[in-house]
C-alpha cells in the first residue's frame, strides 16, 4: 500500500530517521518538522518550525495518513531546574500546538501517534508492567510522561485517532543506546551495571517502525500501547548476550557508586541505567501484532550482522 503523506514532527533524531527510512518506499511524501533546515532527500523533505507557533507547515499536515510526534529534549542530562523545564516544555508545547492544529484541519491525519516513554511505569523487579495492570511510578521522569500524555489526550480530535506509544529503548546499529553499549563491551567495560538485576525493556528499530504502520492499518485501535519487545531481560544477562555476540569474553562490572560518579562527570542521571523497566507489550500482542525480533539474541545478532 502506498500512503499519501507521513508527517514526522521533531523527526530529525534517531527514531525519526528510522521511521523516515522505513516509510521511504511506502509513502509518496514524508515531511519532517524540525528546528534545523535540511536539504530534500528524494521524497523526504524538512520544514522548519519552532514547535510553538503555527506556520506554513500546517498545510502539510492536511490530508496526511499518519502524524508521528517525536518532539522532546534528550533526557540524557542532569535534572537541573533549567533542564527540567526544557524537558517538559519541549514535549508539552509541541503536543499542544499539534492538537490545536489537528482539531481544526479540514482533512486531518487518520492517526496521530505520540511517542512517549515506557519509563512511566514504576521500578519493577517483582512483576511485569502492562497497559492494564501496570503501576505508574513517581519522580521527575514519570511526571514528565504524565504531563505529556495528559496534554496529548485532552485535545478533542474527533476525526483523528490517537495512540500514545510508550517506547522502550530502541536498538539499532546506527544510533541510540546499542552502539554505546557495544563500545563499552569492546573496551572491556561490558559487565553488569549496578547489581544487574534491573530489567531492560527494549525493541528492535524495525519492529518499532513496523508497529506504527500496523496501528495505522488497524482503524479500531486507539489509546495507550507499550512498544517493547515481548521478552525483557535483566541487565546482567543482557550485557552477557552483547558480549557473546561481539566475541568478548569478559566485561568489568560497574557498581552503583561508580555509576553515580560517572553520571556526574558526563552530565547524566543514573536512573537511566539503574531503573528496572520490566514493561511488556500486552495491547500489541493481544491485538495480533507479531514481533520480527521478539528475543534479544535474535535482535542483537541482526544488528551486528
Amino acid at each position: 500500500m502506498l500512503y499519501n503523506k507521513i508527517i514526522l514532527a521533531g523527526g530529525n533524531g534517531y527514531i525519526g530517521t528510522v521511521l523516515a527510512s522505513y516509510y521511504r518506499e511506502k509513502a509518496q511524501q514524508i515531511t519532517i518538522l524540525s528546528r534545523t533546515p535540511r536539504a530534500d532527500d528524494g521524497n523526504i523533505k524538512t520544514l522548519v518550525w519552532d514547535g510553538q507557533t503555527e506556520g506554513d507547515w500546517v498545510n502539510e499536515i492536511n490530508g496526511a495518513d499518519l502524524l508521528v510526534n517525536l518532539c522532546g529534549k534528550n533526557v540524557n542530562c542532569r535534572y537541573t531546574p533549567t533542564n527540567r523545564k526544557a524537558i517538559i516544555d519541549s514535549r508539552v508545547l509541541p503536543t499542544t500546538l499539534l492538537g490545536n492544529v489537528v482539531a481544526k484541519l479540514e482533512t486531518p491525519p487518520q492517526l496521530w501517534i505520540n511517542i512517549t516513554s515506557a519509563t512511566i511505569y514504576r521500578h519493577a523487579e517483582d512483576r511485569p508492567q502492562d497497559e492494564e495492570t501496570g503501576e505508574i511510578g513517581t519522580g521527575f521522569s514519570i511526571d514528565v510522561c504524565r504531563q505529556w500524555e495528559n496534554t496529548f489526550f485532552k485535545t478533542h480530535t474527533p476525526r483523528t485517532r490517537k495512540v500514545a506509544l510508550r517506547m522502550s529503548i530502541v536498538m539499532g546499529a546506527a544510533d541510540g543506546a546499542f552502539p554505546r553499549l557495544l563500545n563499552l563491551v569492546k573496551f572491556g567495560l561490558g559487565g553488569m551495571q549496578g547489581n544487574g538485576r534491573q530489567y531492560v525493556s527494549w525493541v528492535h528499530e524495525h519492529d518499532a517502525a513496523r508497529c506504527t504502520e500496523w496501528l495505522l492499518q488497524n482503524p479500531d485501535l486507539n489509546g495507550v500501547f507499550n512498544c517493547t519487545a515481548p521478552q525483557p531481560i535483566k541487565n546482567k544477562a543482557f550485557m552477557g548476550i552483547i558480549r557473546k555476540a561481539a566475541h568478548v569474553a569478559f566485561g568489568l562490572p560497574a557498581p552503583a557508586w561508580l555509576l553515580g560518579i560517572g553520571a556526574i562527570v558526563i552530565g547524566t542521571e543514573t536512573e537511566l541505567i539503574l531503573k528496572s523497566r520490566w514493561v511488556v507489550p500486552k495491547n500489541l500482542t493481544d491485538k495480533g501484532f507479531v514481533f520480527q525480533f521478539p528475543d534479544p539474541e535474535t535482535a542483537i545478532s541482526n544488528i551486528l550482522n
